[in-house]
């Protein structure tokens, strides 16, 4: 299996990407790793940091797609961009994945267009493991502000897939985020999609409130992009502040340091509970090929686990599970069509 990754994008590029990429080299010896990105900039920073990357294939690319940049600039006039070029790499079937902690509307616009959506899915969407103490996978995590009930459904779908196949989640709970647990709560978006989620077929628990969320109550949170994003966001930036606060706690004495070390073992496992590297990054769910972003503040730790899931994504099939679904929830939507259009008549 060939894993690409973008060496040139995210905050911390390039040095923390090739470094992940060297890790990833060393702990998935069965696999290759494959960069792109400007090859005389990759080689000089592996040099001057004693990075052994003599076994990764660079494939160049001149430009770079920055944060600020608009995201149609990845199949307009960047064309020639590490993000670009990884793209139209994997599209030609050369790679199995793509990573990449870039711009998350460039890497969505250059997921949709150059590699392209599995047929009968609408939008891709951000599936974000979130750092709570049960996995939940949060759908959608960024890349569609506004969406219909047809995308809450499709991505319900899609994302309860993702968690039993590589969670090993036999029917997934699913719940959908909102401001309140009743049925009629929210705006037309909640309301229309609770009832379709309703009679989907799927495990579906009902509407979960934020606060609800870590306590193990759905396996698949759906919501529109902007209202998981911020949520996101919001439980990494609760978790960065719990740590850093159990942290000050534990160190504020002689007394307390003594203690820390005979729950060493439990302090650990907390820290790795909550630590969002360990998931590495999101898959785009929904396109035709693995596609895996990155978080862009993403370190070399980070960057290893998104090679990780990328290798289970592909190992695990999910994406011929998603076709399959896609043709046949289509199938059963034109149907539905009309059968309406046929009761006006």
């Amino acid at each position: 299996m060939r894993i690409l990754i973008d060496a040139m994008s995210g905050d911390n590029a390039p040095l923390e990407i090739i470094k992940g990429a060297a890790l990833a080299a060393k702990e998935f010896k069965d696999h290759e790793i494959v960069l792109v990105g400007d090859e005389n900039v990759i080689s000089d920073v592996a040099v001057k940091n004693e990075l052994n990357i003599n076994d990764i294939e660079i494939i160049h690319a001149d430009t770079v797609i920055t944060m600020e940049d608009n995201p149609l600039s990845v199949v307009r006039d960047k064309k020639d961009s590490s993000m670009s070029v990884g793209f139209k790499t994997l599209s030609k079937g050369e790679v199995d994945a793509f990573v990449s902690a870039g711009n998350t509307g460039a890497l969505l616009t250059g997921a949709t267009i150059i590699v392209r959506r599995i047929r009968g899915i609408n939008r891709a969407a951000i599936a974000s493991v979130l750092p709570l103490g049960c996995p939940v996978l949060l759908m959608d995590s960024g890349a569609n502000l506004t969406v219909t009930s047809d995308n809450i459904i499709q991505f319900a779908f899609m994302g309860s897939k993702y968690m039993e196949k590589i969670y090993g989640i036999d029917r997934p709970r699913v719940g959908q985020l909102n401001n309140g647990t009743e049925y009629n709560k929210g705006n037309t978006l909640q309301t229309e999609s609770y009832q379709l989620l309703s009679e989907s077929g799927l495990n579906f628990v009902g509407n979960v409130e934020a606060k609800e969320a870590p306590f193990d109550v759905c396996d698949v949170l759906v919501t529109d992009g902007f209202s998981g994003n911020i949520f996101l966001k919001s439980v990494e930036g609760v978790s960065k502040f719990v740590m850093s606060a159990f942290k000050e706690v534990l160190t504020a004495n002689i007394a307390t340091k003594v203690s820390t070390l005979t729950m060493y073992d439990k302090i650990k496992e907390m820290r790795k509970r909550f630590d969002t590297s360990e998931h590495g990054g999101a898959p785009l769910l929904g396109i035709s090929k693995p596609v895996i972003k990155a978080h862009g503040s993403s370190d070399a730790k980070a960057i290893k686990s998104a090679v990780r899931q990328a290798i289970f994504f592909v190992e695990t099939g999910i994406n011929d599970d998603i076709a399959i679904f896609a043709e046949d929830y289509d199938d059963k939507k034109m149907l539905s069509d009309a059968e309406k259009m046929y009761e006006k008549v």
